[in-house]
């Protein structure tokens, strides 16, 4: 197999996830206060989204390097 069919096949999968999801978020972990023994942590949510259009661009351009590939 070619090289240029797992790309194809990793874009689309991309593409996909990238469609459904719309994004990923995580959480930090930050110290508030810090007073000897006592300690007091606060959570922040982070958010990055993931324009659709970059899904489907990933997913275009998978479907042509397979269509490509088929050549």
């Amino acid at each position: 197999m070619k090289p240029a069919f797992f790309v194809g096949i990793i874009l689309i999968i991309i593409g996909v996830v990238s469609l459904a999801y719309q994004g990923f978020t995580y959480t930090t972990q930050d110290k508030a206060v810090d007073l000897g023994p006592l300690q007091i942590t606060t959570e922040k949510t982070h958010t990055v989204p993931l324009p659709p259009i970059l899904g489907a661009l990933a997913l275009v351009g998978g479907v042509v390097l397979l269509a490509a590939n088929r050549r």
